[in-house]
């Protein structure tokens, strides 16, 4: 049951609309997901989900709820992210190029920053930030799922971030913490932990949130706000707050997709969605832009400047198991991959055991709650260098010596992703282990037995 005061201001706000509105709660919910664009261009064949596009994200797609993608190899090899197909909005409106210096401030679960990474193709920098630490994690998990090498992940107030990072970045994604109206229909708790009083307190956080954004946001750059409930002290109201605090600041008016509508009032260059007219649980979008230019490759006042990392050259190399790493490489990389992550260019850190590549031009995070800087590229003990499931779901077929074909719908791939070992015929040593092509895990093969690499805590049993 919905609350009353909800109900009450709904009906004030939509008019002779509303009865359509109360009507969407009882119809099925729509189901999306939306491809990967760094695993493939060309996709499987996906037909058995039966797919039907999405018309604000060009790799988004409705599916048949009965059809359960979540249980297909396909998922775990990241082929696609299920995703709320209205929450696909916020990302695509954001629309960051290669290249491009971007921060997703309130990141977590991680559907809008694996979109940013998406549309990045892998080139430039990707922040994503989350203040949970909890959510942190899960925020880190699925951006190792989509094999996405370039995102640093952090876990910080953005307060901390906007004294780090005034005027770096080129766009900027705030996916505000909201009441959660839109949630009403999906999560039973989102409805008893609704009040007004939550409307108000989220207001007043955006409102922080929003600041710390603008300071961190290069002159002429694009800002992205958004929530999933339909508040209008949440939507345009915080919008036109912030507005007036921040001169320096107006709505950039953007062609609206298939079921998108106006925003309300004075802020109508904003954008609803409303899960009456569309196929979503309903969002709000504000596509903002930042007076001013930057000429490219402005650094903006990056207080803490840039992080060298480790090169194989220098003389901490030996210490944080560069070359232990660098031999691997030689064994297990083929053509154009052996340069892009171990070649004379590439930066590491070490974290304990743990040695990551570090994106091109990243910011110094010292002092910074990381979680991964950069490419997970696997550990380092003893004189030996075990590869990392993030560097396995990074990598292409194409990209190492040795790897091992499972078809989706075969015996063989449900037990390796429920870690069983099984037997195979080759050169000894790291495998990547492919499902119809698509990088999924390692495996070592050793005596005509492929040992199992796939993580424990990701092992499960598939339909």
């Amino acid at each position: 049951m919905l609350p009353e005061a909800f109900t009450k201001r709904m009906k004030t706000l939509l008019a002779e609309e509303y009865g359509a509105f109360l009507d969407s709660f009882s119809r099925p919910r729509a189901v999306a997901l939306r491809l990967n664009p760094l695993k493939t261009q060309a996709p499987p064949d996906l037909s058995g989900f039966s797919l039907r596009p999405v018309p604000w994200e060009p790799c988004g797609f409705y599916y048949d709820p009965e059809t359960r993608p979540g249980k297909s190899a396909y998922h775990e090899a990241g082929l696609y992210y299920l995703q709320e197909a209205s929450a696909m909005a916020p990302a695509a409106l954001l629309d960051p190029q290669p290249g491009e210096r971007v921060l997703d401030l309130c990141a977590a679960p991680g559907g809008k920053s694996t979109q940013l990474a998406g549309k990045m193709r892998g080139r430039g920098l990707l922040v994503c930030n989350e203040i949970n630490p909890k959510r942190a994690k899960i925020l880190a998990s699925n951006i190792e799922r989509l094999g996405i090498a370039n995102a640093l992940v952090l876990n910080e107030h953005p307060k901390r971030l906007e004294e780090r990072f005034a005027g770096y970045f080129d766009k900027i994604l705030v996916d505000a913490p909201c009441s959660g109206e839109g949630m009403f229909r999906k999560e039973e708790a989102a409805v008893t932990d609704w009040s007004e009083e939550t409307v108000l307190m989220c207001a007043r956080r955006q409102a922080e949130i929003l600041h710390s954004a603008s300071v961190m946001l290069r002159p002429g750059g694009r800002l992205v706000y958004s929530t999933c409930t339909f508040a209008p002290a949440e939507d345009e109201g915080s919008i036109g707050r912030f507005l007036k605090r921040h001169p320096e600041f107006y709505v950039e008016e953007v062609p609206l997709a298939e079921g998108m509508s106006h925003g309300l009032g004075e802020l109508s260059a904003t954008i609803r969605l409303w899960p009456h007219k569309l196929r979503g649980e309903g969002h709000y979008v504000a596509v903002l832009r930042k007076e001013g230019t930057l000429a490219d490759g402005g650094s903006g006042l990056l207080k803490n400047g840039y992080e060298n990392g480790i090169t194989a050259g220098d003389s901490k190399s030996a210490a944080a198991g560069i070359p232990e790493y660098l031999a691997f490489a030689g064994e297990t990389f083929a053509g154009d991959a052996l340069e892009k992550y171990a070649g004379r260019e590439c930066r590491y850190l070490k974290f304990g055991e743990q040695l990551y590549r570090i994106p091109e031009g990243m910011p110094s995070v010292k002092g910074l709650k990381v979680l991964r800087p950069g490419l997970h590229l696997g550990t380092a003990k003893k004189g030996r260098f075990e590869p990392s499931h993030a560097l396995a779901l990074t990598l292409h077929a194409a990209d190492v010596l040795h790897t091992m074909d499972l078809p989706s719908d075969g015996r063989e791939i449900r037990g390796y992703l429920n870690g069983e070992t099984f037997p195979a015929q080759g050169e000894k040593g790291w495998y990547l282990i492919t499902v119809d092509g698509y990088s999924t895990g390692w495996g070592k093969l050793a005596g005509g037995i492929m040992k199992n690499h796939y993580p424990k805590g990701l092992r499960k049993r598939l339909y």
